[in-house]
């Protein structure tokens, strides 16, 4: 049986700092760097995700990189975006499309991102990056600081900040 914990001992995945676990699985080293505004970057990383039933959220951050998501087993997942016109969607990223699911989700850089488990045991996700991810590029979202760029959507914020991200900035 495929669980949270076989997922984790088998691809070697860690904790991730927005929530769930990770462990990267490519980077393009061979080929030349972009240059960006932040420095050089991958044309492409790309990682395994893994939210679990003790750790079912991908707590808001914003990268600058557009990300494509992928569903591999599990659970489906919700994901909630923030636009910069103040707008708020969600998409369920799983396999049962009769349901309205998608396999890919793509989030553009610039908008904010959190992630949930609704049930079950976990769901086991790809990320693609690009440019590559650094973590120069990702931003933690802080409740105060979300709140009052997107006031209407307060609730949601709070639901799915983590209470003390480590990166201040906004």
């Amino acid at each position: 049986m495929f669980t949270a914990d076989h997922w984790i001992d088998a691809l070697g995945l860690e904790a991730h700092v927005e929530g769930g676990y990770f462990r990267r699985t490519f980077q393009s080293d061979h080929r030349p760097s972009i240059r960006t505004s932040d420095g050089d970057r991958y044309t492409m990383t790309s990682i395994h995700y893994l939210l679990t039933h003790w750790s079912p959220i991908g707590h808001w951050h914003l990268n600058r990189s557009d990300i494509l998501h992928f569903h591999h087993h599990g659970e489906p997942v919700t994901y909630h975006l923030l636009h910069p016109d103040g707008r708020h969607s969600t998409t369920v990223l799983g396999r049962d499309l009769r349901e309205g699911q998608h396999l890919t989700v793509a989030v553009p850089g610039g908008v904010w991102k959190a992630s949930h488990l609704a049930e079950g045991d976990h769901a086991l996700l790809s990320e693609t990056v690009s440019p590559g991810f650094d973590y120069a590029d990702m931003t933690l979202g802080r409740p105060d600081q979300l709140i009052a760029r997107f006031p209407a959507h307060a609730e949601i914020i709070e639901r799915y900040c983590r209470p003390n991200p480590t990166h201040p900035e906004v």
